[in-house]
């Protein structure tokens, strides 16, 4: 079995301002970030699809302790996004004051951008990864 869609690609795509997921052609599931198999029914008939970037706060966290290479950042918000298609990613929120959060920004909508992270000694350098502001 083989990936459909590394992450280095779905990374680099991100980075483009495209967010890449694999769609199941037995569930019509949309996977993402990619995995080997489908996230709903373990299907691998998958196909490459461009994902919405927009959707819905479901739970964040502040982040106050932050891990290697992003010290100087917290704290920051890290959120679960459901995407106006189904699945739910994982990113930063941008334009909201970690200690001015509330539990009011659950069920807001948000759009996806990107960012560009640095590598720490277990990544190959930068890396794109989602980032979230309220629409």
């Amino acid at each position: 079995m083989e990936y459909k869609l590394l992450f280095k690609d779905y990374s680099k795509a991100l980075g483009k301002g495209k967010l890449l997921g694999l769609k199941c052609s037995d569930c019509n599931n949309i996977t993402v970030p990619p995995k080997m198999t489908c996230q709903e029914c373990g299907g691998t008939n998958l196909e490459i699809v461009e994902v919405t970037k927009k959707g819905k706060i479901v739970t964040f966290t502040v982040v106050s302790v932050a891990p290697e290479g992003r010290e100087n950042e917290a704290p920051y918000i890290t959120a679960l996004v459901e995407l106006d298609q189904g699945p739910w990613i994982m990113g930063n929120i941008a334009n909201v004051e970690p200690s001015e959060t509330t539990m009011d920004i659950i069920g807001k909508e948000v759009k996806l951008s990107f960012r560009n992270f640095p590598g720490d000694r277990y990544a190959p350098g930068n890396q794109a990864r989602p980032t979230f502001t309220l629409v």
